[in-house]
C-alpha cells in the first residue's frame, strides 16, 4: 500500500462505525467513510469535541452540522521536492472539504519525476494533462514541480476553486490552462488539434455528468478514455496516473488496463491501494487505489 504519511496539517485520528475523525490543522471534522465497516470504542476526545459533523441521510446525501468552524481556512502540504502547497478548505455538500489528503502520496511521486526530468534535460518543462482535476491538488503539485499543466473539470466552481489554490500556493502566474469541459470531449478535440502531452493524470468519479448532461460511468468509460489519452501523448511520454475510489477497480484491474493501453511505450506499471495512517492505533485507512505507468530511462 502507498501511504500518505508526510502531512503536518492533517491526520486521521480515529475511525469507527462508518465514520472517520480527522484533524484539519486545528479543526476536527467527523465525516462518513464507507470503508469503515468496523465498530470500535470511540474514546478519542474529538468524537465529542468536533468542529463539524457531516450526517448522511438514509434517503441519500446529507448535511453538515457545524460547531465553531470558519467558512474557510487553509492547510499546507510539504512536497518531497521541498515546495509547500497551500489549499483553501470549504466544507460543502457531499461531505467534501476540497482536498483528498491520500492523494499526497501521488503528488510526491510525480513531482519528483517532473523535477528530476527537468534537471536532467536542462530545464525543459513537462507538459501535463490533468483530467477530472477537481480543486487542483495534482495541478498545483505538478506546477510547483515546474510543469505546465492543462487542468480540465466539468464543474466551473471546482475550476475556480483550483485557481484559488494555485494562487494561495504562489502559482497564480504559473503556466496552467484552466478548462471547464467534459473530459472525454476535450481529449477528443485535443486529438484533432494534434496536441501532445508528456504525462496524463486522471481522477475519474464512479458516476457523474458533464456540463451538457454527458453521463460518465467508470466501469463503462474509464478504459476507453485511457486508450483515448494515449493518442495525446508524446512519442516518449514520462508518466501516466489513474486514480480510483470505485471498489470494483482493484489495483490488478488498474494494472491490466494501463499495461494494455501503454504497451507500445514500454515502461513500467505499478498499482496499489493508497491509504492514510490512523494516529490513534497505528493502522492504515484504505482510500482507494492508484495505477502508475512510468517511462524507462527517464
Amino acid at each position: 500500500m502507498w501511504i500518505a504519511d508526510r502531512w503536518k496539517d492533517y491526520k486521521v485520528v480515529d475511525c469507527s462505525g462508518g465514520e472517520k475523525l480527522e484533524l484539519w490543522d486545528k479543526y476536527t471534522l467527523v465525516r462518513p467513510d464507507p470503508q469503515v465497516i468496523w465498530n470500535t470504542p470511540k474514546t478519542e476526545k474529538g468524537w465529542t469535541r468536533m468542529n463539524g459533523h457531516y450526517h448522511r441521510s438514509k434517503s441519500g446525501g446529507g448535511e453538515w452540522e457545524f460547531f465553531n468552524l470558519p467558512n474557510e481556512w487553509t492547510i499546507r502540504y510539504p512536497l518531497v521536492i521541498g515546495k509547500n502547497l497551500t489549499f483553501r478548505l470549504k466544507p460543502f455538500s457531499f461531505k467534501h472539504t476540497g482536498v483528498f489528503p491520500e492523494q499526497a502520496v501521488n503528488w510526491d511521486w510525480f513531482a519528483q519525476i517532473i523535477s528530476d526530468f527537468s534537471k536532467k534535460n536542462l530545464g525543459r518543462q513537462v507538459s501535463v494533462l490533468n483530467l477530472f482535476a477537481y480543486t487542483g491538488g495534482a495541478t498545483v503539485a505538478a506546477a510547483a514541480a515546474g510543469a505546465k499543466v492543462t487542468h480540465v473539470d466539468a464543474a466551473k466552481g471546482m475550476v475556480a476553486w483550483a485557481r484559488e489554490n494555485a494562487a494561495a500556493t504562489g502559482l497564480a502566474e504559473a503556466p496552467v490552462r484552466w478548462i471547464v469541459d467534459d473530459c472525454v470531449r476535450f481529449v477528443e478535440r485535443e486529438i484533432r488539434r494534434g496536441s501532445r502531452y508528456d504525462a496524463v493524470i486522471m481522477d475519474p468519479p464512479s458516476y457523474g455528468r458533464g456540463p451538457k448532461g454527458e453521463i460518465w460511468k467508470i466501469e463503462d468509460n474509464v478504459f476507453p478514455l485511457i486508450q483515448l489519452c494515449t493518442q495525446v501523448l508524446t512519442d516518449k511520454p514520462l508518466f501516466f496516473l489513474v486514480n480510483s475510489y470505485t471498489t470494483g477497480l482493484q489495483p490488478a484491474v488498474l494494472t491490466y488496463m494501463i499495461s494494455t493501453a501503454m504497451k507500445r511505450f514500454g515502461g513500467k506499471v505499478e498499482a496499489s491501494e493508497i491509504g492514510l495512517p490512523v494516529s490513534s492505533n497505528g493502522l492504515v485507512l484504505p482510500c482507494g487505489a492508484s495505477g502508475r505507468w512510468v517511462a524507462d530511462n527517464r
